[in-house]
């Protein structure tokens, strides 16, 4: 099963960071009312200091 976590940056950009269960990792970021692929060297972003991962009522609050 794969699992994923959202994430909201200081300048506000979303992004979800997508785990398959083998471990590989896929990147999307919020565009207007939907997901677009992310490069995958924006997965470090959620690092970031000033990055918060979203709770799970503020992604429920997100376009699917």
């Amino acid at each position: 099963m794969a699992s994923d976590a959202v994430y909201r940056t200081e300048g506000g950009l979303i992004l979800r960071i997508v785990e398959s269960p083998e471990g590989e990792l896929r990147v999307q970021t919020l565009s207007g009312d939907g997901w677009i692929e992310g490069r995958i060297g924006m997965v470090g972003l959620r690092l970031a200091p000033t990055t918060t991962q979203l709770t799970r009522a503020e992604i429920a609050a997100l376009p699917a």
